[in-house]
């Protein structure tokens, strides 16, 4: 063998470990890859069976603390005049007669004087035209005229008497102060709200609907009441509806639907924002699943239902009602399946879904 020959040789068998290596790493590769074509993907996820149960529909509302009409009293000034004494403060309570605001009195008691003097003339003038008439003197017009003025004399001294009985404001009605806005020496005037009263045992709310949703509510509905704005408030108890407005509220475009409140859990304050939910009906055997279960899909939603593999398959369904926790699914799902709740929206259709593992204490 030459030189030449046996330096080829040698280079030969120096590469055959290298190749074989190679052609080793490449095989496995390629076996890697087709195994892994068929994995699925896994995700960690909690998941919940579709009940069935009963379920309330409810419709949410905002609204207020109101008085209940003929327990609250809003009082002013029978004419312009000055205020002489204030009796009471804002948050006193109060009796019914008991005096809140007097007035001064001259003006008062001058104009019921005069009125019960011209009273008294017209009385006369009235019996001497009617005697008269009798007697054929005067025409009997004359006595229509007289009986006129009579009869206005008479109203003006009803009136006259009972400004002057209002010179001092008693409260119509047993309750708390709410308002008072009199203030000792100032003038007031005929129409302008001085102080206002309220009887706070008989407060009931107002929440505010949309014509469509206050058509699907009917007279004695129960009622959950809460404080605030929306869900989640301090609870103040029941109650149930007690009328529905006849008319749309011209500003709001809104409904108002009056709720007597039975037994609140604390005393409600006039004019509290309140947050309502009245029950429209309820399904004796609704499929119900948690609410973190659905997943927005185009206009509608879809679950993913975990089958008894593991596996999750995407179905869209049709829901019904609502609560802040819970869902009624009326088309789509059937009691007793599973389905993903936390972690739903990392699952795709096929995936391998794993619960999480509890942890340790």
């Amino acid at each position: 063998m030459t030189r030449t020959a046996r330096i080829a040789c040698r280079v030969t068998l120096g590469l055959c470990p290298i190749l074989l290596l190679l052609l080793t790493a490449c095989e496995k590769k390629e076996a890697g890859e087709g195994e892994g074509a068929d994995v699925k993907a896994v995700v960690t996820a909690k998941t919940a069976l579709a009940s069935v149960e009963p379920f309330t529909h409810t419709i949410s509302a905002i609204g207020s603390v109101v008085a209940r009409p003929g327990h609250y009293a809003a009082l002013s000034a029978p004419s312009p005049t000055r205020i002489a004494h204030v009796y009471v403060a804002a948050g006193q309570r109060v009796a019914a007669g008991a005096p809140l605001v007097e007035f001064e009195r001259m003006s008062f008691n001058a104009e019921a004087s005069g009125a019960q003097s011209r009273l008294t003339a017209a009385q006369r003038s009235y019996d001497r035209a009617l005697r008269l008439a009798d007697e054929g003197i005067v025409p009997r017009k004359d006595v229509e005229q007289a009986a006129a003025e009579l009869g206005a004399a008479r109203a003006a001294a009803v009136t006259a008497r009972r400004a002057q009985e209002l010179s001092v404001l008693r409260s119509p009605v047993s309750g708390v102060v709410t308002r008072m806005s009199a203030v000792l020496g100032a003038s007031a005037d005929a129409g302008q709200v001085l102080v206002e009263v309220a009887d706070p045992s008989a407060f009931d709310v107002v929440l505010m609907l949309g014509p469509t949703e206050a058509g699907a509510v009917r007279p004695g509905a129960p009622v959950t009441i809460s404080a605030g704005e929306k869900v989640g408030g301090e609870p103040l108890g029941t109650g149930t509806v007690a009328s529905i407005g006849a008319a749309v509220d011209t500003t709001s475009r809104s409904v108002a639907v009056r709720v007597a409140v039975k037994t609140p859990r604390r005393a409600l304050r006039l004019g509290e924002s309140v947050y309502g939910e009245i029950a429209t009906e309820t399904r004796a055997n609704a499929v119900v699943i948690p609410v973190e279960a659905l997943v927005p899909e185009g206009a509608g939603y879809k679950v993913f239902v975990v089958d008894k593999t593991g596996t999750a398959h995407e179905r869209e369904v049709k829901i019904g009602g609502r609560t802040p926790t819970k869902v009624e699914i009326v088309d789509g799902l059937a009691g007793g399946e599973r389905v993903v709740t936390q972690g739903a929206f990392g699952v795709e259709d096929s995936a391998r879904v794993t619960t999480p593992v509890p942890a340790k204490p």
